[in-house]
């Protein structure tokens, strides 16, 4: 095995622990996976949502909002191979439903992630805002889930 293909497997195993961590609710464990600066975007992030969230104290308190608002279950994720080892290219869907409207979820996600030493040092989330919204009562419901920490 080559040192790529050892890189690209630790790469590949850190999102999974990512899968598994945030479908437990495992915010502090999760954040760990993170590097000190490391952030989360959202580039399809409707108006006062954030659209970046950087730093391990702003991502604990956002994956909490996460785990207090859906139970989730993820799909095994489907990995596209880059030339980085260290950069994961995934699809992956996530199921559940919204705990405090008991609405369903059902979201599709490409997740395009960077790592440095081993951890996530940039994660940008492609997903549909729509379906939080529905999932969550709407748009509102959905900004101030995800803002009143």
């Amino acid at each position: 095995m080559s040192d790529d293909d050892s890189v690209r497997r630790a790469t590949q195993h850190v999102f999974r622990d990512h899968l598994d961590l945030l479908a437990a609710g495992r915010g502090e464990d999760w954040v760990d996976l993170f590097t000190e600066d490391g952030a989360v975007e959202f580039p399809y992030a409707p108006a006062g949502y954030p659209a970046r969230v950087a730093g391990r104290q702003r991502l604990l308190a956002h994956v909490t909002s996460f785990a207090e608002n859906f139970r989730v279950t993820f799909s095994e994720p489907r990995f596209h191979d880059t030339v980085d080892p260290t950069l994961v290219i995934a699809e992956v869907s996530g199921t559940g439903v919204a705990r405090r409207t008991g609405r369903p979820y059902h979201q599709a996600f490409i997740c395009v992630v960077e790592t440095t030493g081993g951890r996530m040092s940039r994660f940008v989330d492609y997903w549909n805002p729509q379906v939080v919204a529905d999932a969550l009562g709407g748009t509102d419901g959905m900004v101030s889930a995800f803002t009143t920490r």
